[in-house]
């Protein structure tokens, strides 16, 4: 069974995840740190996790497939499939956990979770500083897939929380 579904954005109803934070570095470098592939292989992912793999097609409809390597020594693929891009401010796509080839997988530790999501990351000038704000979405998700992402709001706060603080430790010691 389906959750009921904004009929623009194919989001699920239910209760977004959002979490924000402000940087100390200007909006043009966290752009970059955000659509650059090779700053992006920096920083992105849960703290003790390596970027190993990173492709990025930077367009509406193209895609960011990467792998991360776990601190236990497993491949964990991933893949965003850009949906609406409006720099320096606003980034939209569709986050998925991914195979090798692309294909859309379930989460590894989690199979009742969303296969995907929609994420949407704004940035807000905040002279000299930038505020940082993700929203998380289930999309076309069925209701107990909606009910265990809600129920998980508390996991994923301490997994983008881990995020940001690598993207801190990116931004702190890197020039534009």
């Amino acid at each position: 069974m389906t959750a009921a579904k904004n009929p623009s954005t194919g989001e699920t109803a239910g209760k977004p995840f959002v979490i924000s934070r402000v940087l100390n570095a200007p909006r043009e470098l966290v752009w970059k740190a955000w659509t650059e592939r090779d700053r992006l292989a920096q920083w992105f992912g849960p703290k003790g996790v390596t970027i190993t793999t990173a492709k990025l097609d930077f367009r509406p409809g193209g895609t960011f497939h990467y792998c991360m390597k776990t601190p236990d020594g497993k491949d964990m693929w991933g893949k965003f499939t850009y949906r609406k891009i409006t720099p320096p401010e606003r980034l939209e796509w569709v986050n998925s956990f991914s195979d090798a080839a692309g294909g859309i997988t379930r989460h590894p530790m989690a199979p009742k979770f969303p296969a995907q999501m929609l994420s949407i990351a704004t940035l807000e000038d905040q002279g000299g500083k930038t505020k940082l704000s993700i929203h998380w979405s289930p999309l076309n998700a069925t209701a107990e897939e909606v009910a265990f992402f809600n129920s998980m709001h508390s996991s994923m706060n301490q997994g983008w929380t881990g995020t940001f603080g690598q993207l801190e430790e990116y931004l702190a010691k890197t020039k534009a």
